[in-house]
């Protein structure tokens, strides 16, 4: 007989300045003794100094590791501080909590994931982003055992950030219809549960557009909720289909050949308007709703010259080829991926 086994965080703790509670919060999940903060150099001052001081309040052995890059060198780089340790703290953005659950993982001992901004769904997710020559591939991980999400320093993070996480939210509509389009044609496996989330999880982020302020705490919370939340239906999934489709197979390709890429969630945002477009959907209503967030719309305010646009979407299809969307096994040509793009305004 087969199991479906859904693994999620113990415990979530979100609010302002939650982050001093750190300490109390890994007492409560049942961590002891040494424990490896993994941070960036700027995040470090921003929020891992304030973990650490409320971890040694508590008695623990803080070790600690600057994180550049969400690289497969930056992963062995955590693995080699890891003697002895019982969780690996990630206090950051995506690529340092990415780093910090792959790394544990492989070393089999827990991560809590310590976010300083909300761009994308990583926070809690089974998955993490790890940086290769051919650009980024996403990779299963263990989920982190517990979840602190401070909105204050948050709601401090350049907004832009934030407004991405919106579009990483929003892209759910596209991720899912693909998902249903490969149930019906391939007869892959479906979560009605783990899409229903993730559809709630979209609604939501678009209901509450109008409330995405600079430097609101209320804000930040909106969004921490529904990234969480996101990474919930991936865990539920146990794959990331609820969360990513050819927009994200759009974004990824332009990691691959674009000088100086957008924000993750950017570039998914434009993606989804496109991908709802070819789905027939209301493509329109997308791209408003990311207008009213202040997200990028268009290659211009992604800073991507046109001419990437249009090749991304030619070969978004060649990124995992396992996983069918709207763009199918041969993809676009360059005369239906420049009609697309036009169509849609995000190439003039």
């Amino acid at each position: 007989m087969d199991f479906n086994r859904v693994k999620l965080p113990r415990e979530i703790h979100s609010g302002p300045g939650v982050i001093t509670e750190t300490g109390v919060i890994c007492k409560d999940l049942k961590l002891e003794g040494k424990v490896l903060l993994a941070s960036g150099p700027r995040t470090m001052k921003i929020a891992g100094e304030k973990a650490i001081t409320s971890l040694q309040d508590c008695g623990y052995d803080v070790e600690t590791i600057t994180i550049e890059k969400p690289s497969h060198d930056a992963v062995s780089q955590v693995q080699d501080c890891m003697g002895n340790v019982t969780a690996v703290l990630g206090v950051g953005g995506g690529k340092v909590i990415d780093v910090a659950k792959m790394a544990s993982t492989q070393s089999g001992v827990h991560s809590v994931s310590i976010p300083t901004a909300a761009s994308h769904d990583g926070i809690a997710s089974p998955r993490a982003s790890i940086k290769n020559k051919k650009g980024s591939v996403s990779l299963a991980v263990e989920p982190p055992v517990g979840v602190i999400a401070d909105t204050q320093i948050i709601s401090q993070a350049p907004f832009r950030l934030l407004a991405a996480g919106c579009g990483d939210i929003i892209s759910n509509y596209t991720a899912i219809l693909d998902w249903k389009l490969a149930h019906r044609l391939l007869n892959e496996e479906f979560s009605d549960s783990s899409a229903a989330l993730s559809l709630i999880t979209a609604e939501t982020m678009i209901k509450s557009a109008g409330d995405i302020k600079e430097g609101l705490i209320e804000s930040a919370a909106i969004v921490v909720k529904a990234l969480i939340s996101s990474g919930m239906a991936i865990s539920i999934a146990g794959n990331s289909r609820p969360a990513s489709g050819a927009e994200h197979k759009f974004s990824h390709a332009l990691d691959v050949i674009t000088p100086e890429p957008a924000l993750h969630g950017e570039q998914c945002g434009v993606g989804t308007i496109m991908m709802m477009y070819l789905h027939g959907g209301d493509w329109e209503f997308i791209r408003d709703t990311l207008k009213t967030i202040k997200a990028p719309v268009n290659a211009d305010e992604l800073g991507i010259e046109p001419e990437y646009i249009i090749k991304a979407l030619t070969m978004a299809h060649t990124i995992r080829k396992e996983r069918y969307t709207i763009l199918g096994d041969r993809g676009l040509t360059e005369e239906a991926a420049e009609k697309l793009a036009r169509k849609t305004g995000v190439i003039d």
